[in-house]
C-alpha cells in the first residue's frame, strides 16, 4: 500500500559524517520523509514549489512541458523502494494513442520525481514499506508545530 504525501518544504539535515545536506521533506502516514538531496536539486524544487518563472525553462519545467506538448500528462509519482540506503523511485505517465491513454511507468531519482510532481501538480505517493524504514517523527527531525496524527 502507499500513501499520498505532502511535501512540506526543504529542510537540512546531518549525514553521519556530520555534513548538513539539504532533504525534501515529505510528510505521510503522520510520519515524516526525508530525501537527501544535492543544493542544485534543492534549488530546483524549490523554484517549483514557489512557482518561480524564467525567461529560459530550467530543466524540470523543459521537460513537463515537452511531454504536454507530445501528448502526454504525468499521473503521479512514486517513492516506492529503499536499498542500501538509497530511495528508488517511479513516474507514472500516459499517452494518448488514437484518443485512447497508453499508461508508462519511468524509473526516476527521488529527487527528479519530486521536482517534476510539483511542476505538473501531480500526487507524491511513498509505499508503507518505505515509511516503515525511514520514516521519522516531526518530534525526532525536530519539525516544530507539526503534529505527527492524520
Amino acid at each position: 500500500m502507499s500513501h499520498v504525501a505532502e511535501l512540506t518544504g526543504i529542510a537540512t539535515g546531518d549525514t553521519p559524517s556530520g555534513e548538513e545536506v539539504p532533504a525534501a521533506l515529505l510528510r505521510a502516514r503522520g510520519e515524516y520523509l526525508p530525501v537527501f538531496v544535492t543544493d542544485d536539486q534543492a534549488d530546483a524544487i524549490r523554484r517549483g514549489l514557489a512557482g518561480d518563472s524564467f525567461e529560459r525553462p530550467l530543466t524540470h519545467d523543459l521537460f513537463v512541458d515537452m511531454v504536454a506538448e507530445f501528448g502526454g500528462a504525468f499521473d503521479r509519482v512514486r517513492i516506492d523502494d529503499l536499498r542500501e540506503g538509497t530511495f528508488y523511485a517511479k513516474i507514472d505517465a500516459q499517452r494518448y494513442v488514437d484518443g485512447e491513454p497508453e499508461p508508462l511507468t519511468f524509473d526516476a531519482r527521488p529527487s527528479d520525481a519530486v521536482a517534476i510532481a510539483v511542476r505538473a501538480d501531480c500526487p507524491i505517493e511513498v509505499a508503507d514499506a518505505v515509511l516503515d524504514a525511514a520514516g521519522r517523527s516531526g518530534e525526532e527531525l525536530g519539525v516544530d508545530g507539526v503534529g505527527d496524527g492524520d
